[in-house]
């Protein structure tokens, strides 16, 4: 019998992707949200449907009622998430989700860790395209490494044309680090008063994206991914410049799919180094569309819970609760991923 799955924002961006995903994955979507002329309008394929918001605790809990787990595709997580989990909690059933705001991901291991733990339930957040994807590759890199001394994660995107909700949850950030930046440096997560604009570097990405300029110091969410469950002192991400004009950009339009998958022309490359003294191991992963990635990372996540293929519970982060390796290799319809063979360091960026 098909499991249902619930998914709370699923008329949006992300949340179409997501609900598609599952459905040919062979799960039965339960759409959830506050808007019910969308969620009727998204339910007319034939999926249950039930209105829901995290401000009425009760409307939660019905609606995941004969849930087998839920999905949150809904930003700002910073509203989102607790209220989600909670109700995921009283339910007893395992909670994914897709957030890249650094702050409401720490939000939840600091308050749910040890409840969830307890209760035995899986809470995987940032199970998306940034936080547990770079996770997937920084562990994948790691292999059998118990430490390193850096990790550092570099996002070669060809544009970035934002969703209306990664500007909203860009904006609550901004608002919750007031005019702060966030790294991971020392072992531990700082937030310093920057005095001029982020560097510029080259990286070399392979081909056939190459050399490029990207921020150092772009942060994402494997900042907190990352080093929840691996021992490297430094996480450092970038982002192409290109990506991250566009980003900032106020006339940037939203994505627009150019396929019949719904993808935009969005292309990337992921590029994770570990480096341990001289030496430094890299794993390198391509595809297209970084919202529709995050679908696939999202629902493989909750199959492998739902089936046991699990190495903890509690609050967890990719790489800490599935086979890293594995779960990629899950991904070879999406993804293509090459792992590097470990080399000697060079000067300069990695």
């Amino acid at each position: 019998m098909s499991q249902n799955v619930a998914v709370f924002g699923a008329y949006g961006h992300t949340g179409r992707f997501v609900v598609t995903e599952l459905r040919e994955r062979g799960f039965t979507p339960l759409l959830l949200g506050r808007d019910e002329g969308k969620l009727q309008a998204l339910a007319a394929s034939g999926f249950d449907h039930r209105v829901a918001s995290v401000d009425d605790p009760t409307s939660l809990d019905r609606a995941l009622t004969g849930a087998a787990a839920v999905i949150n595709c809904a930003g700002p997580f910073a509203f989102t998430a607790a209220p989600l989990i909670e109700a995921a909690l009283r339910a007893g059933i395992p909670y994914v989700d897709v957030a890249a705001e650094i702050e409401a991901v720490v939000d939840t291991y600091t308050r749910f860790s040890a409840r969830a733990r307890t209760a035995g339930v899986a809470v995987v957040p940032a199970m998306a395209f940034f936080g547990g994807f770079g996770d997937l590759l920084v562990t994948t890199a790691m292999g059998d490494w118990t430490r390193a001394d850096e990790a550092h994660v570099a996002y070669g995107l060809s544009s970035w044309h934002p969703t209306a909700g990664t500007v909203a949850s860009g904006v609550v950030s901004r608002d919750r680090r007031d005019g702060r930046r966030v790294r991971f440096t020392g072992g531990r997560l700082e937030y310093h008063v920057a005095d001029r604009e982020l560097p510029r570097i080259d990286w070399d990405f392979p081909a056939p994206l190459g050399r490029r300029s990207v921020l150092d110091g772009f942060s994402m969410a494997d900042v907190v991914t990352v080093p929840s469950h691996l021992s490297i002192p430094e996480v450092r991400s970038y982002m192409t410049t290109d990506a991250a004009t566009d980003l900032a950009a106020a006339g940037t339009p939203a994505p627009v799919a150019v396929d019949v998958l719904g993808r935009s022309a969005q292309r990337f490359v992921v590029d994770a180094v570990v480096c341990s003294g001289d030496r430094r191991r890299r794993v390198v992963v391509s595809g297209q569309d970084i919202y529709a990635i995050s679908a696939p990372l999202a629902v493989e996540a909750v199959r492998r819970i739902l089936a046991g293929e699990t190495r903890t519970s509690g609050v967890a982060s990719a790489g800490a609760i599935f086979d890293a390796p594995d779960f990629l290799d899950a991904l070879s319809a999406h993804i293509v991923v090459e792992a590097c063979p470990t080399e000697r360091m060079i000067s300069g960026a990695p």
